[in-house]
């Protein structure tokens, strides 16, 4: 089994750690949970006949010290970017992070989140900016860690992308 270290970046409160519960555990709670530091999950999935198993490192959001996150990027074969759909600014953040992630492990295969689309009516990131990114190579999902909407695809798409590349 193929095992990859993928770090869920984004700032504060955009719905990672809700994100990676829906995904590992199929459950979503609308208690607020502040992650300090990071906390580690694992989820097996097959792929194309594959078993994979991705290590999921939830990271304390984007207020915590540059210095610190970094050292969680050691390893990583990729990275699940996220964004709150009605904070237009943490598109922002998590593209800030792509870079920093990319100039500390290479270019590896990622996936953008934009979290909340049960709130599309409070949404303050345009379309229009969504594909661009999409447009750009940046492979972009709309997701409801709430509902569950695309969580599993947008992670399938990421596992799909690391059986692909060149580490694979």
């Amino acid at each position: 089994m193929k095992k990859f270290k993928i770090c869920m970046l984004g700032a504060f409160a955009v719905g990672k750690t809700s994100l990676v519960q829906q995904y590992v555990f199929s459950i979503f709670s609308g208690k607020y949970q502040t992650t300090l530091g990071v906390k580690i999950d694992k989820k097996t999935m097959q792929i194309n006949d594959q078993a994979i198993e991705l290590i999921l490192w939830d990271l304390a959001g984007e207020e915590e010290t540059v210095q610190v996150r970094d050292t969680y990027f050691r390893g990583a074969a990729g990275a699940v970017l996220v964004a709150d759909g009605t904070r237009a600014e943490t598109l922002d953040t998590a593209c800030q992070l792509q870079q920093r992630l990319f100039s500390q492990v290479g270019e590896v295969p990622t996936v953008f989140m934009v979290n909340k689309s049960d709130l599309e009516n409070e949404w303050e990131i345009e379309r229009a900016r969504l594909a661009e990114l999409d447009d750009a190579g940046g492979q972009v999902y709309e997701t409801s860690a709430k509902e569950g909407s695309n969580v599993k695809r947008a992670f399938q798409a990421l596992a799909l992308q690391l059986l692909e590349g060149p580490a694979a």
